[in-house]
């Protein structure tokens, strides 16, 4: 029988889970990468306690696959709540189980990731995972290892998702099937730029230029109607790493050698991700971000030789001029009914019918029995924060 490891880094993982993280990555892109989750760990997680579990084989040892979660505060119940959380944020447009390519991911494996998660020491009182992929194998299995283990279990809405099946088409036959709106808006706004030689484009790739992209992003960006990074050492962190991978597609568009736009595509296993894009307000008029999307969308379509363009997180609606169809992210949210604060939980979030749901698999006993378990300590013989 399989077993679960658990680690409290990623500089703690063997070399079979290093090797395992560099096969995946290239089936399941950028997102599901060491190197991603080392950025994301150094700058966004830097003082949060992680909890990465690593299913292993028992019969070689290696690993099967790899969840990497983190601790995260919660007031649902009361201070002593513990809640463990996808090791993502908001800068994460993908999260889910780490797995070999080819290896399929059995229920029986899932099952017995999610049993380990509810029996963790100290004990987790709600489990929360996103975003993931909706309608996945993976995603389902997850699913119902969490309800097998004993857990309510509901699963949530995160964001839509916009993406271009390239088809092997051509920029050319792309673009002619983009709307007439949009076509005519980048002919005539192009050429406008173009005729008095104000207009010049760059993609930033090598790790050599990349403290000039980082400047050149950030001049933009802070030019822009966006708000500040919430967390400003992420974006430089994740230029430099992804430049080191050979993933990064930094856009520039400048206009009388000013930096006017700017956009962070990234591009593996086939795919170009579109991650972050700015323009300086004062150059609105001239649609520059616009051009400059159409200009990355030509190298990776000709050049990339790219299968998929994702527009990644939002339904925003100009993503839909340049994109083909549309799927769904989601979360999986378990409250493990071992626990009193977490049957609490449960019955607060999920209220009435989805309660009554959770509850019709044979789960009312032991939540009753939670409700009114007497707490004299929060600690146990062997010394272990008690499950409350």
């Amino acid at each position: 029988m399989s077993r679960v490891a658990i680690y409290s880094g990623f500089e703690e993982l063997p070399d079979s889970c290093m090797d395992l993280f560099a096969r995946a990555s290239e089936a399941q892109g950028v997102f599901f990468s060491l190197p991603w989750f080392r950025n994301l760990a150094a700058t966004v997680f830097a003082d949060a306690e992680l909890r990465i579990y690593v299913l292993e084989s028992s019969v070689s040892g290696k690993p099967l696959l790899v969840l990497p979660m983190r601790q995260e505060s919660s007031s649902w119940c009361s201070a002593h709540s513990r809640r463990l959380a996808a090791a993502a944020n908001f800068y994460s447009p993908m999260f889910g189980p780490i797995v070999a390519p080819g290896a399929e991911c059995r229920a029986r494996d899932m099952e017995l990731l999610a049993r380990a998660i509810a029996r963790d020491t100290p004990c987790w009182h709600a489990i929360d995972l996103h975003p993931l992929a909706s309608g996945t194998p993976s995603s389902r299995k997850l699913t119902e290892a969490f309800r097998s283990a004993g857990m309510a279990v509901q699963t949530y809405f995160c964001f839509g998702n916009w993406y271009l099946d390239v088809k092997g088409r051509s920029y050319q036959e792309y673009f002619a099937s983009l709307p007439s709106r949009l076509r005519n808006t980048l002919t005539r706004k192009t050429r406008q730029l173009e005729s008095d030689g104000s207009l010049r484009l760059e993609i930033i790739s090598s790790p050599a230029d990349i403290a000039r992209g980082i400047a050149a992003y950030q001049q933009v960006y802070r030019a822009s109607w966006k708000v500040p990074e919430a967390i400003p050492a992420f974006i430089p962190g994740l230029l430099q790493t992804s430049a080191e991978q050979g993933w990064l597609r930094l856009g520039i568009a400048y206009i009388n050698d000013e930096p006017a736009a700017a956009q962070i595509w990234l591009v593996g296993s086939g795919v170009a991700s579109i991650y972050k894009l700015a323009y300086d307000e004062r150059f609105s008029r001239s649609s520059v971000g616009t051009i400059l999307t159409a200009h990355m969308m030509r190298h990776a379509i000709d050049v990339e030789r790219v299968r998929e363009v994702d527009y990644l997180s939002g339904d925003d609606p100009y993503k839909q001029d340049w994109m083909s169809h549309r799927r769904e992210r989601s979360g999986i949210l378990a409250f493990n009914l071992r626990t009193l604060n977490g049957s609490i939980a449960a019955i607060r979030h999920l209220g009435g019918q989805k309660m009554k749901k959770a509850l019709a698999l044979d789960l009312l006993p032991r939540v009753l029995n939670n409700l009114r378990m007497p707490v004299t300590s929060n600690k146990r013989e062997d010394g272990q924060p008690r499950c409350q």
